[in-house]
């Protein structure tokens, strides 16, 4: 992870491990929300962008990572969650906007991310996945901005079925607020940034704030952060979640899949 901040005051943070698909664990996360607060608490930036290299914008959990929660007792898979939902909460109460700049795929927590920024652009190819419940698991720690951003009823859907769904549908349904080819990204992105910068500091800081305010969001309530951090500690350490992290791990079917 690097962050780049431009002359006019705007920072870039770019998730660059490619590699594994920009998938974080523990370290990163928390790498993330110091410099998230960083940038929250530096009077010279103006704009926030969260953007990816490689094929993949995130595809959620690292699978180290996993495999060291599934060795957690609930006490710690609870701590390990409740890092996740600060760092979700840091980006989501930014100051600043923030831009989501959405290059490939996102997975998971990887949508988390894309549903706590302000505003996201996606490449047409870009695919998106609420794939937890596939084992045993459940995006409770990002759920609060997710259903925030598509609303319950499509909530409902992708995080039952876990299907895979195209950019073009998370445009429809309020994921991303537009769609552009790969090779248009970076000038959508100049063109937002330039119409933001002609909003005063602020007053775009307050219209994030008369928006919280009006709508009294769920992700605004620290009680809502402990609780979704206790939801998803609960399904990681119960015999499911076990059994889902292990399928996973050793690539086979979970007990609960009949042919």
């Amino acid at each position: 992870m690097i962050t780049e901040i431009s002359g006019r005051g705007v920072a870039t943070i770019t998730m660059r491990k490619p590699e594994i698909h920009n998938a974080f664990d523990d370290v990163l996360i928390e790498r993330l929300r110091r410099e998230l607060q960083g940038l929250n608490n530096d009077p010279a930036v103006r704009i926030v962008i969260l953007a990816a290299e490689g094929k993949s914008f995130s595809a959620g959990g690292d699978l180290n990572w996993m495999k060291r929660m599934a060795e957690y007792d609930r006490a710690a898979n609870l701590e390990d969650a409740k890092n996740l939902g600060k760092m979700m909460a840091q980006l989501y109460r930014m100051r600043q906007p923030t831009i989501a700049l959405v290059q490939g795929n996102a997975y998971g927590g990887g949508v988390g991310l894309v549903a706590a920024c302000d505003i996201a652009i996606a490449a047409k190819e870009a695919c998106f996945c609420l794939s937890e419940v596939r084992i045993g698991l459940i995006p409770a720690v990002i759920g609060p901005y997710v259903v925030h951003a598509i609303g319950e009823r499509q909530s409902t859907r992708y995080m039952m079925t876990a299907e895979r769904f195209s950019a073009d549908e998370a445009y429809r349904i309020g994921l991303v607020h537009e769609v552009v080819e790969a090779d248009q990204l970076a000038a959508r992105r100049d063109e937002i940034v330039d119409n933001l910068l002609k909003g005063g500091p602020k007053a775009l800081s307050e219209v994030k704030n008369l928006i919280s305010y009006i709508t009294r969001s769920a992700t605004q309530d620290e009680k809502v952060v402990r609780d979704t951090a206790g939801h998803i500690a609960r399904m990681r350490a119960s015999e499911e979640g076990q059994e889902g992290l292990s399928a996973f791990l050793e690539k086979r079917k979970a007990k609960w899949i009949r042919d």
